[in-house]
C-alpha cells in the first residue's frame, strides 16, 4: 500500500512545476461577489450568526480576565473568519467587529508575546493552549494579509517567537500514552508557522516545522476507532496533511503527498467518504458507512474542503471540485440552520440532528472559517485564463497574467437547474482559455458559444477548455439535465439506495407524513421507493427560499407485492434540520447506480 501511494505522489508531482508553483490560484475575496444558495449561507452567517455573538463576553473575556482559567474557546478562528467576512462583504459592521477584536488581542497579549487563557505554569504544555495560540497566530497573520496590518503581523510574529523559544518546556515524552496525540493536540500549528514564514522570510518558523515539529516525517496511517490518543481524529489528521502540501509548494518532495493521497484513497476506494461528502463517526474515521449518529464533524468537513482546494491548486484535478460542491450543498449546509443562527457539530444521515449548544469552540468557529472562503472557490485564475469551479449566480472582476482586466458573471438558479450562463466581458478583445468544470453526475452537457453549439467533446469528471479570442459581450451558455438517480448504498447502507439530484442529496422528514411522524430514522429506512413514480421536482422551502423537493410514491415495510403504493412522500434537501433518513429499499434494484464519486482519484491505470 504505501509503495503504491510513493508511487501516486511521484506521479503526481511530476506534473508540477519543480518549484512547487500551483496550476490555478484563487481569486481575491474581493474580487468575487457569489449569490445563490452559497451566497445566501455567506451573507445569513454574516447577518445572523457572526454579528449576532457576544464576542466581548464569550470570546474575549477569558483572555482578559485574571485569573486565568485555561479553555479553549476558538478565538483566532472567529478572528480569522471576521477578517475573511470584512475583505469579502465590506460590510461596514464587520470591519468594526474585525478592528475590535484585533485590538483587544493586542490588548490581551503579554510582554513575553503570549496570547492564551492558561497560567503560567500551564502554558503550552497544557492540552490545547498550542492549538489556541496557533490560531490566534493565523488570524493575525490573515488579518495584515487582507488589510496590511502592521501591528497584527507584528503580534503574530511576537507571539509565534513565543512558542519557538518557549517549546523546550515540553517533556521529552509529551504526550505518550496519554488521551491526545501531540500532532492532534497542536492541530493547525504548523501550518500557521509556514503561513508567518512565507509572510517575513524568516527560517526560524520554517525550521520549527520542519526539525520541532518533524514535518516531512510524519506519515500515520489511517486510523479506524476512538482509541487512546484519538489518531484517527481527521480534523487533525487533514490539517497535518495540508501543511504537508504547503511545505511540498516551499520543497517539493513525493513523500509529502501521501498522507493526502492516503486520506483520498480511503474515502473513495474504501468507503471512508459518506454519500453527503462528509466522513468519520466520533469525529474518527470509519469505513463501515455508518450514517447514524456523531457523524460528519464540521471541523473535519472544514478542513477536507481545504484539502480538496489545496490539490486542486497544485494538480487542476476537476473531481477535486466534485467533492467539493457535494460536500458544500450536503453536509456542510447542514451543519447550520436554515436561518444561519445555529450551528451543529454533527450532521446524521439517520436519527435526530441537534445544534451545538454555545457560539464557542472548534466546529463553531471552523464552520465560519470555512463558510468566509467559499466565495475564493468558485473561480480559479490559471497560467491561461479562468477556470468555473463551482456554479452559482456570481461575479468576477480580475486581471489575466498580462493585466488585462476581465469580468464574468454565472447567471444560473444552480443546484435547481443545470443551466448556467456566462458573460465574458474583457476590457479589450483577449485570447485566453476558459475552463468549466463539468461535474461527474453530469453524463449529458451541451454548450453553445454565442448561440453556436460547441462541436467538441464534452466529458463527465473534466473541465472543458474554451480558447478563443474574447471579447466584450461573449456569452457561453452550459446546460447540464438534472435527472433523478437512486445512489447504491455500501457497507452498512447496502441493499438501500439514496435520491440524489445533480449535487444534492435529498431525505425524508417524517413529520410531513403524519402517519409517519413518529418513526425513527431506522425504520423509515425500510420504506420501498417506487422509482416509477419520481418526476420533475416541486418547490419546497424547507431548507431555502427556492428550495426544492423530491415528490415519490413508496410502499411500507413488509413483504406485500401489491402495486398500489402506500404513501406520497416529498424528500427535501438534505440540509433540511428534521431529516432523519435518506437511504431506503427498492423492489428492483436494476435502475439503481454506483456513487460516481466513489472512485479512484485519478483513476486505477494513474498508479500503475
Amino acid at each position: 500500500m504505501k509503495r503504491h501511494l510513493i508511487v501516486f505522489a511521484a506521479l503526481l508531482l511530476a506534473a508540477l512545476p519543480a518549484s512547487g508553483a500551483d496550476v490555478l490560484t484563487p481569486l481575491d475575496l474581493r474580487e468575487v461577489t457569489v449569490g445563490g444558495e452559497i451566497g445566501r449561507r455567506v451573507d445569513i452567517t454574516i447577518a445572523n450568526n457572526l454579528l449576532k455573538l457576544d464576542v466581548d463576553g464569550d470570546f474575549l473575556r477569558p483572555f482578559l480576565e485574571e485569573p486565568r482559567r485555561g479553555v479553549f474557546i476558538g478565538l483566532g478562528m472567529l478572528l480569522d473568519a471576521t477578517v475573511k467576512f470584512a475583505a469579502y462583504s465590506d460590510d461596514p459592521q464587520v470591519h468594526a467587529l474585525r478592528k475590535h477584536l484585533v485590538a483587544e488581542v493586542l490588548r490581551a497579549q503579554e510582554a513575553d508575546g503570549y496570547i492564551g487563557t492558561f497560567p503560567p505554569p500551564q502554558r503550552i504544555q497544557t492540552l490545547w493552549d498550542v492549538h489556541e495560540m496557533g490560531y490566534v497566530i493565523w488570524g493575525l497573520l490573515e488579518d495584515y494579509r487582507c488589510f496590511n496590518e502592521a501591528q497584527s503581523l507584528a503580534a503574530a510574529r511576537k507571539a509565534a517567537d513565543y512558542l519557538v523559544k518557549n517549546w523546550s518546556v515540553l517533556p521529552a515524552d509529551w504526550g505518550v500514552g496519554a488521551d491526545v496525540a501531540p500532532h492532534v493536540a497542536f492541530t493547525g500549528i504548523e501550518r500557521t508557522m509556514l503561513a508567518l514564514h512565507r509572510a517575513t522570510g524568516e527560517p526560524a518558523y520554517l525550521d520549527f516545522c520542519t526539525q520541532t515539529r518533524a514535518l516531512p516525517q510524519w506519515d500515520l496511517g489511517i486510523v479506524i476507532g476512538r482509541r487512546p490518543g484519538i489518531e484517527g481524529h481527521i480534523y487533525a489528521y487533514m490539517a497535518r496533511c495540508l501543511a504537508q502540501l504547503e511545505l511540498h509548494r516551499l520543497q517539493p518532495s513525493p513523500s509529502l503527498l501521501v498522507p493526502t493521497q492516503r486520506a483520498l484513497e480511503f474515502m473513495t476506494e474504501r468507503d471512508g467518504m459518506l454519500l453527503t461528502g462528509s466522513s468519520g463517526q466520533c469525529e474518527i474515521w470509519t469505513a463501515d458507512q455508518d450514517a447514524r449518529g456523531d457523524v460528519g464533524e464540521a471541523c473535519a468537513l472544514a478542513y477536507q474542503l481545504r484539502v480538496y482546494d489545496s490539490l486542486l491548486r497544485m494538480n487542476g484535478d476537476p473531481r477535486l471540485g466534485d467533492w467539493m460542491e457535494r460536500t458544500i450543498f450536503n453536509a456542510l449546509f447542514a451543519s447550520q440552520s436554515p436561518d444561519g443562527r445555529q450551528l451543529r457539530y454533527f450532521a446524521p444521515l439517520e436519527g435526530n440532528r441537534v445544534y451545538w449548544k454555545t457560539d464557542t469552540y472548534c466546529c463553531p468557529c471552523n464552520f465560519r472559517r470555512i463558510l468566509a472562503e467559499l466565495p475564493a472557490l468558485v473561480f480559479y485564475r490559471g497560467p491561461d485564463g479562468i477556470t468555473v469551479n463551482l456554479y452559482a449566480p456570481a461575479e468576477a472582476r480580475f486581471k489575466l497574467v498580462n493585466d488585462v482586466p476581465v469580468v464574468i458573471r454565472q447567471e444560473t438558479d444552480y443546484p435547481n437547474s443545470g443551466r448556467v450562463r456566462l458573460r465574458i466581458d474583457p476590457e479589450q478583445p483577449e485570447d485566453f482559455t476558459l475552463r468549466l468544470r463539468i461535474p461527474s453526475w453530469a453524463t449529458v452537457a451541451r454548450v453553445t458559444i454565442n448561440g453556436e453549439p460547441y462541436v467538441g467533446e464534452i466529458q463527465a469528471g473534466t473541465f472543458l477548455a474554451l480558447r478563443r479570442p474574447w471579447q466584450r459581450g461573449d456569452q457561453v451558455e452550459l446546460d447540464m439535465p438534472m435527472a433523478w438517480r437512486l445512489v447504491l448504498g455500501r457497507q452498512r447502507q447496502a441493499g438501500r439506495v439514496a435520491v440524489m439530484r445533480g449535487p444534492q442529496v435529498f431525505c425524508l422528514d417524517p413529520a410531513q407524513t403524519p402517519s409517519l411522524a413518529e418513526l425513527d430514522g431506522t425504520e423509515l429506512g425500510y420504506i420501498a421507493l417506487d422509482p416509477a413514480s419520481l418526476s420533475e421536482p416541486v418547490a419546497s422551502a424547507a431548507v431555502r427560499p427556492d428550495g426544492l423537493g423530491c415528490r415519490v410514491r413508496a410502499w411500507k415495510p413488509g413483504f406485500g407485492l401489491s402495486l398500489k403504493t402506500d404513501y406520497e412522500l416529498t424528500l427535501t434537501e438534505f440540509p433540511n434540520p428534521d431529516g432523519k433518513a435518506t437511504y431506503f429499499r427498492l423492489r428492483d434494484f436494476s435502475g439503481a447506480v454506483d456513487d460516481e464519486l466513489s472512485k479512484p482519484l485519478l483513476g486505477k491505470d494513474a498508479t500503475k
